[in-house]
């Protein structure tokens, strides 16, 4: 009875996993991105225009598409794709700008068509699930998502 109030002892502690994407530590600031031209400075990545003297590193999100390493897989099939083809496409590019003018880590790797089939690979979660939730908003059918491992990837499915 004692050991039901204060839960189980003997259950396993789960090790904690890193994204190694995640900057661990502070960057000094202004830190320019070497690859894309984005800037970190006062703690976030910005396209702010970085000052005269501003260190240079690598942004998670070119080091992600350097190393072909997606945080985020969309998934788009099904019949209405055949017909609407560009339609979609346009809605994932306007999606994917208004998501990366605001988060500059946040951008589509790559873009596979297969005729009945689009892949999309991703350097964030947010901007994946976006690109799922635009596309069921403007043409319905059906969505779904499910996170990996303590949410540092996603994979996306759409389909009508």
């Amino acid at each position: 009875m004692e050991n039901s109030r204060f839960g189980r002892r003997d259950r396993l502690m789960q090790e904690e996993r890193h994204d190694t994407y995640k900057d661990w530590g502070k960057l000094p600031e202004p830190t320019l991105c070497g690859t894309c031209g984005s800037l970190f400075q006062n703690g976030r990545w910005s396209w702010d225009k970085p000052p005269v003297k501003a260190n240079v590193a690598v942004c998670p999100a070119c080091q992600r598409i350097a190393d072909g390493y997606p945080a985020g897989q969309v998934e788009i099939s099904g019949e209405f794709l055949r017909d609407h083809r560009d339609d979609i496409l346009n809605l994932i590019k306007n999606r994917e700008g208004m998501e990366k003018e605001e988060r500059p880590l946040e951008r589509i790797m790559k873009i596979s068509d297969t005729g009945d089939r689009i892949s999309i690979t991703t350097t964030g979660v947010h901007v994946a699930r976006r690109i799922g939730e635009a596309l069921s908003r403007a043409y319905q059918g059906d969505f779904s998502y499910q996170y990996g491992e303590a949410d540092k990837s996603i994979r996306v499915s759409w389909c009508r």
